[in-house]
């Protein structure tokens, strides 16, 4: 069945609106105007409003947070329901699980689909008999659900009079109701006043009436988001047909299917049932949102028309951006003479700049429900300029009107957004679908000829100029939206730097300029939030399948400008803020002298003003007077409350802007402009205005500089920062912005959702985590690029002598290109390289990246903590950990290349340089982060108690340091263990151990030469050697035992041999060493003991050069006093120390045998007779098998066998 549409007249919904007088909100709407306000006519006085002669602005804005608020409650509501289609009647699994509906998809969608017709004549039966048994079963239930929602004003008299009986059932239908009746209320009392307001304001010229005119257009731009945001055909709006039909429903269920439309007129239900009437038409005269609109606001469309007109050459002259350069509209230098400071150039244009967002929202709303004024002479002008330069508008939130959808904005760089199956259209395609048509129309009667012929032509061609621009204008937009936004930004870029620079220099004069300082954060304001709202929004093109992205680019560098530029103007103006009052106050006083001058010229004098006037002239006057002086130094102590001048002031508005008062705004400027002075309207205007720099100074920043905003697109601003922040264009001092606006986002929480400020809340420390932990990832790849070997690893290249050699003897001899190296010498370049330009590039990447790295490292050590909520951030620290962290990371990946472990002297090398990046960051931090490298390099080495030093005993568990282990274990494993295999001997001549094959990546002798050594003691401390020689000592320990339980096993045998050597029987002593059980094996041991003796000597050795080289004191302490030292037995534990520390650090004279002790005393086997065999058990080696083998090597100084090692056991 078609669907009928109830057409009624807008006068006669006016007319049947419930009794509430003019200016009275229903008491549920105060849930709605607890929020503060910001409007500027807050405390505005009731009086002159309720009189007949003035205009009720108070009620406007109070109808505008009211409108606010409903939105909010959509908004949750929509939530709740999980975003439904209704238009497509498309609902997920979570909206029947809300517990809003019945759980009846059948019957509720079919019920939405026949929307307005009656539910009885639909057979729900044959739809679904058993949901239909359901819904009667549990009717009651059903109700009770949807309370939250239905509660009104009207069911505490029914439950009051009627009991707790059947009809409670209707009281609780009604929660359904609640939002619906707010709509329609607030579309009828919105509607009165807009039309009041259209047909009694004599002016709304913005320099002469902007208060009222801002209060007309903000109400006329709610009224329209209201309702587009409530019935847009989209993927995101409110079910209301189904809403409503659910509830008949269920009403005439529990009413004996008697219909609530047609109830009698009993009791209290009256207001109920001419509400539920009213409810069927009024959603349907919305359905679309935009035809609903066109039909209501075409009787104050020419009005809407004239204030477009009067605002269209700020919209023009904010579109020239070269004009506002080559003016300086926006520069605290007058544009033709640079010598004056202060720009009195431009001071109003200044000063309207700062609402010219407001006036392009009024022309898109106004062109968008009132398509008829677009057939005026400029219109065409004005609307291209502005749809050229948006694709989406906003409705709330981050909700956004395209081809009439509001949607959530998806964030996509690259690909076209798809979201739920729902191709997003561009706003152009609401102008394409409901002005078009009007427009064409309009076209049509002028060919027809109905009206005059010169006429009719004119309207004709303007008509089809209309309808060209719009088909074109999106294509338009979707090519130079980007480039008009940039260019704008690049602006405000520059004048922004410029004003911060230039009101740092001279901050006298910053107060003079605020209200030009007010309009560039603004304009930067809407700039940034214009960004978020399109990157990543894709739009369709014309009526193709196709969808094309917005020609927008994602890492535009500007956007940090913008916001570090906006903060530090923000904070110039807290800074300053004293000063500004006090120029405002003194600007002020004077004023009282002007406009007392005015209101004493024979004009105003012949006006003859009616009491009321004179009465809030001369309170104005008073007030004015009445203003503290400045003195000195007492500016900041003063405190002003200039409310009641505004009040006042807004007051004489509402009277002389009304057509009912017999003064009015024109007679006031006739008789004080023949002055040759500013007349009495602007005086009063400018006062107005400049009073709230005194007293809500705080606000106007807020208003124009906070960003919060920016909250509803906070996984795009990580983004964003990402690809902007470390560009190439990046500034490092871009951070504090950044991060300054999370503060702020707890603020955009509705009152009527309190779990979403801690939602915010922790929505707003994880983003400023997100960026920290960016820009500490940028802070450690900067100290990275320093560190690696394209950085000032390539000013620390090395020659061997040889090459070094070599290359000297070319350079003298011939002459070549250094790009070219010799033969034989490929990747050596020649002395003086750098300097040639080839190589230029590299040296001005250091350049950079140390420019970068001190300037972040300055920036992030003077922000200010950054306190979101009940979470502070501290930059310092982070960035204290960051440096220490990366270090440590840095020290334990050097630690080992590719083969195995790094040499000690690289690894040295590497940690040197990358300490010198880190003291280079530390002279722009107020931390000390030298300290932190040696808390560092200490928990990587310390490896628990130090045996000879400290006096506690020895814990169980030994806290080991990761990097001393690493590298001890390798020590012991392959070079004094040498499981590997790979030959290792002890070469006197060299001092170090040698191999046959390579261990890993190097030799034995690359990693044990004395340099090595000294290289790991340096770099691990006297903790990585007290580690290194107890691995060691644990080794030959273990060795000691197996020599030992020889020893023990050979003892009667060791015993003949020892007889028979005394005795001198030669064949009985042969005899006898023949008898040693395994003589091989134990030889091999006692190899491996001198071995490690050997390592440990090397260490010893290495560790008191080290310590003579950079403690000489200290050394020469302890060899002072080893010398001395008793030998005496038992020893005291002190001079036990004493020796221990001395033998450590190569001191002592007989190092092998005063460790061996050390390490006997320490398995409890020096006071033990076997081993007063272990002499004779070396004489028995003379008769092993391994001297077969044994050959002695000349280059080394020892045998191959590593036999010479027996020295050091014996």
């Amino acid at each position: 069945m078609a669907k009928s549409r109830l057409q009624y007249a807008s006068q006669d919904a006016l007319s049947s609106s419930p009794r509430l007088r003019e200016g009275e909100v229903p008491s549920r709407w105060t849930e709605y105007l607890n929020v503060e306000m910001t409007s500027p006519v807050e405390g505005a006085v009731q009086s002159s409003a309720g009189s007949h002669k003035g205009l009720n602005v108070q009620f406007a804005y109070e109808l505008i947070l009211v409108a606010e608020g409903l939105m909010a409650k959509m908004y949750r509501l929509n939530q709740i329901l999980d975003y439904p289609d209704s238009a497509g009647h498309v609902f997920s699994e979570a909206f029947w699980k809300a517990g809003l509906f019945p759980n009846h998809p059948k019957i509720c969608i079919l019920l939405s689909k026949k929307f307005p017709e009656h539910h009885s004549r639909l057979q729900l039966e044959r739809v679904d008999k058993i949901a239909l048994d359901s819904l009667n079963d549990h009717a009651e239930v059903h109700l009770q659900s949807l309370e939250p929602w239905v509660l009104t004003e009207y069911v505490s008299a029914i439950l009051g009079r009627l009991g707790k009986g059947q009809v409670i059932m209707d009281g609780l239908g009604l929660v359904l109701q609640e939002l619906l009746e707010d709509l329609m209320l607030f579309r009828e009392k919105a509607l009165r006043l807009i039309l009041d307001l259209s047909s009694t304001v004599i002016t709304l010229l913005p320099h002469q009436n902007s208060l009222v005119l801002h209060a007309f257009m903000d109400l006329f731009c709610s009224f329209a988001r209201v309702n587009l945001f409530a019935e847009k055909a989209s993927p995101r709006n409110i079910p209301r047909k189904m809403l409503l039909q659910m509830y008949n429903l269920l009403h005439a269920m529990l009413r004996n299917d008697r219909d609530c439309d047609f109830y009698h007129r009993d009791l209290d239900v009256d207001a109920i049932l001419i509400s539920s009437v009213r409810l069927v038409q009024f959603i349907d005269s919305y359905d679309p949102p935009l035809k609903g609109l066109h039909e209501d606001l075409n009787f104050v469309s020419p009005r809407i028309g004239e204030v477009l007109e009067a605002v269209s050459p700020i919209i023009f002259l904010s579109a020239d951006t070269r004009k506002l350069r080559n003016e300086g509209f926006l520069s605290p230098f007058h544009p033709r003479y640079p010598e004056i400071l202060t720009n009195s150039a431009h001071p109003m244009r200044a000063e309207d700049l700062l609402n010219v967002t407001s006036y392009r929202e009024w022309v898109l709303f106004g062109y968008l429900v009132c398509p008829g004024e677009l057939l005026r002479v400029s219109s065409i002008d004005i609307a291209l300029v502005v749809l050229k330069e948006h694709i989406v508008l906003t409705l709330f939130r981050d909700e956004v009107s395209s081809n009439g959808y509001p949607f959530k904005c998806a964030w996509s760089w690259f690909t076209i957004l798809r979201l739920v199956d729902v191709q997003y259209i561009s706003l152009h395609e609401d102008y394409q679908l409901y002005v078009l048509p009007r427009i064409l129309e309009s076209k049509k009667l002028a060919k027809s000829g109905r009206t005059r012929q010169k006429e009719g032509d004119m309207e004709y061609s303007l008509a089809k100029q209309v309808a060209k621009m719009i088909r074109e204008v999106h294509d338009q937009a979707l090519l130079s939206c980007d480039t008009i936004h940039r260019e704008r930004r690049t602006l405000l870029k520059q004048e922004i730097g410029r004003m911060v620079l230039f009101f740092t220099d001279q901050p006298s004069l910053l107060a003079p300029n605020i209200q030009m300082v007010f309009s560039a954060l603004g304009l930067a304001q809407s700039e940034v939030l214009w960004y978020f709202q399109h990157v990543g929004i894709s739009s369709s093109k014309s009526k193709a399948t196709r969808i094309l992205p917005a020609n927008i680019d994602p890492t535009d560098p500007t956007i940090g400008f913008l916001l570090d530029g906006m903060d530090r103007l923000c904070s110039l103006v807290r800074k300053y803020i004293a000063a500004i009052r006090g120029y405002v106050l003194s600007y002020l006083s004077s004023c009282a002298g002007r406009i007392r001058f005015l209101l004493g010229t024979p004009g105003m004098v012949a006006l003859d003003l009616d009491t009321t006037l004179k009465g809030l002239f001369q309170k104005i006057v008073q007030h004015l007077e009445n203003i503290p002086k400045p003195q000195g130094e007492n500016i900041s102590a003063i405190t002003c409350d200039l409310s009641g001048l505004r009040k006042d002031w807004l007051s004489v508005l509402m009277i002389v802007t009304s057509a009912r008062s017999s003064i009015n705004i024109r007679h006031l400027e006739k008789a004080t402009v023949s002055t040759g002075k500013e007349g009495l309207l602007s005086e009063g205007n400018a006062a107005y205005n400049w009073s709230r720099c005194v007293d809500e100074l705080e606000s106007l920043l807020s208003k124009h500089g906070s960003l919060k905003k920016l909250y509803f697109y906070h996984q795009h601003l990580t983004i964003v920062f990402r690809n902007t922040m470390f560009g190439p264009e990046g500034r490092p001092q871009h951070c504090c912005a950044w991060l300054g606006i999370a503060s702020s986002f707890p603020e955009c929480a509705l009152t009527i959702v309190p779990e979403e400020v801690t939602k915010f809340g922790r929505d707003a420390v994880l983003y400023v985590e997100s960026l920290i932990e960016s820009i500490m990832g940028g802070l450690e790849g900067l100290i990275n690029i320093l560190d690696s070997e394209g950085g000032f690893g390539s000013l620390e290249m090395q020659l061997f002598p040889e090459q070094a050699a070599t290359l000297m003897n070319l350079t003298t001899r011939i002459s070549i290109h250094p790009a070219k190296s010799p033969k034989g010498l490929s990747g050596l370049h020649l002395p003086g390289y750098e300097s040639y330009p080839e190589y230029s590039d590299s040296i001005k990447m250091l350049e950079a990246a140390m420019q970068r790295l001190t300037n972040l490292c300055s920036v992030l050590n003077d922000m200010e903590p950054i306190c979101v909520l009940n979470h502070v951030f501290v930059l310092r620290e982070s960035m204290r950990e960051c440096i220490l962290g990366n270090f440590r990371r840095r020290m334990l990946s050097v630690l080992k290349t590719d083969n195995d472990l790094q040499r000690p002297s690289v690894l040295e090398s590497l940690l040197r340089r990358h300490i010198i990046i880190i003291h280079l960051a530390e002279q722009h931090i107020s931390m000390d982060l030298t300290q932190g490298i040696r808390e560092v390099i200490l928990t990587e080495a310390f490896s628990g108690p130090v045996s000879s030093l400290h006096l506690f005993e020895k814990s169980e568990e030994q806290h080991t340091g990761s990097a001393t282990e690493a590298v001890c274990n390798w020590y012991i494993d392959n070079i004094v263990k040498d499981l590997s295999g790979a030959g290792i001997l002890f070469a006197p001549l060299h001092k170090c151990f040698k191999s046959t094959r390579p261990v890993g990546g190097y030799f034995a002798e690359s990693v044990t030469d004395p340099r090595e050594l000294q290289a790991f003691v340096r770099v691990f401390g006297g903790y990585g050697v007290d580690r290194l020689d107890r691995m060691v000592k644990e080794h030959t320990a273990a060795l000691l035992n197996c020599i030992d339980t020889s020893l023990r096993a050979n003892r009667e045998v060791l015993e003949a041999v020892a007889g028979s050597i005394h005795s001198g029987d030669r064949i009985e002593r042969e005899t006898t060493m023949k008898q040693i059980i395994d003589m091989d094996t134990v030889v091999g041991f006692c190899i491996q003991a001198g071995q490690a003796i050997t390592f440990d000597c090397l260490l010893a050795e290495a560790a008191g050069i080290v310590l003579e080289e950079g403690a000489p004191l200290i050394r020469s302490l302890l060899a002072g006093v080893a010398r001395p030292l008793p030998d005496e037995l038992p020893e005291r534990k002190e001079i036990r120390r004493l020796r221990r520390v001395a033998n450590g650090v190569g001191i002592t004279a007989d190092h092998d045998s005063e460790w061996v002790r050390l390490i006997l005393e320490d398995v409890g086997g020096a006071t033990d007779g076997s081993w007063s065999l272990l002499p004779y058990l070396f004489a028995s080696f003379m008769t092993s098998n391994i001297w077969n083998t044994t050959a002695f090597n000349v280059d080394t100084g020892g045998f191959n066998n590593n036999i010479h090692c027996l020295a050091r056991f014996a």
